[in-house]
């Protein structure tokens, strides 16, 4: 993907509306990193660079090309407020409007909502997994029985017979 990517970013170099970088995340950019969720690597991000997204496409040139040319414009935002529909610019107003001690509240408040929705998802997949666990369990036990029962001792049987009626043709 690197080849992929440096082409892409050498593309949109002179651009003055599209930016196409990447960061280090192991060293000097490990906290902007960190600071917009990046967990593993490669991570492709975009958009508003106060609200950045994670990128879900292909990772090859032709993928990214088409995204960054379909995508990689200026957005809706308070910077950009000409860009946005009535009800977007209603929205910014709103927030514009609040005390910063206001705002804060309410980005926490999201913030805590976001959270508990990837917490109450954790959860819900530590118990399919342990649904999963105590089914395999289960089965590894139903089988070991059903074997322990005289299985492979009637295999045995039915192969001897099969054997030896060969031989008697």
């Amino acid at each position: 993907m690197k080849p992929d990517w440096d082409k892409l970013m050498e593309k949109f170099a002179d651009s003055p509306t599209q930016l196409v970088a990447d960061v280090d995340c192991t060293a000097d950019g490990k906290p902007l990193c960190d600071a917009n969720g990046v967990r593993g690597y490669p991570t492709i991000k975009w958009g508003d660079p106060a609200a950045l997204e994670d990128y879900q496409g292909g990772r090859d040139y032709d993928a990214l090309e088409k995204f960054a040319e379909e995508n990689l414009k200026p957005v809706c935002s308070p910077a950009n407020i000409d860009l946005c529909d009535d009800e977007k610019k209603a929205e910014i107003e709103k927030f514009q409007a609040m005390s910063d001690a206001d705002l804060d509240a309410a980005i926490k408040e999201k913030e805590e909502e976001s959270e508990k929705a990837e917490e109450e998802f954790k959860e819900f997949v530590q118990g399919l997994q342990k649904q999963y666990q105590d089914a395999m369990a289960k089965k590894d036990e139903a089988q070991a029985a059903v074997k322990a029962s005289g299985l492979g001792l009637m295999k045995a049987v039915k192969a001897t017979k099969a054997a030896a009626a060969k031989e008697e043709l």
